[in-house]
């Protein structure tokens, strides 16, 4: 488990060749930079299936979507994939407004996320 800068913790997870990350607290400017070199270090150790368990997000700003869309636009240039589940309703309006929600791969729960892999 990874605690980052007491605002984000990221906690590992797998399911066959799925890597699920478990992700709660507030991905912000101050917290998406580092979550998102965490997550990067996953992808560099060829992690290319990511399910982001979203049920503890409870804040995404500006920063933590680019995190999400850099992510996104990495694993598909390793034919791989992110796919976010049990979004919270209030990240999932942020979402919704900003057009994220046809950009990114959401579904309801882990199996559905697994589903898609």
């Amino acid at each position: 488990m990874a605690n980052i800068d007491g605002l984000v913790t990221i906690k590992e997870d797998a399911k066959g060749d799925v890597l699920i990350l478990r992700i709660s607290g507030r991905l912000d400017a101050v917290s998406s930079p580092t979550a998102e070199r965490k997550v990067f270090d996953y992808i560099n150790n060829d992690q290319y299936k990511l399910l982001f368990d979203f049920g503890g997000v409870d804040y995404l700003s500006s920063a933590g979507m680019r995190m999400l869309l850099s992510i996104t636009k990495k694993l598909k240039s390793l034919s791989g994939k992110l796919v976010l589940f049990a979004v919270t309703s209030n990240v999932m309006d942020i979402l919704k407004m900003s057009g994220f929600d046809h950009v990114l791969e959401i579904v309801q729960t882990e199996e559905d996320g697994l589903r898609r892999f």
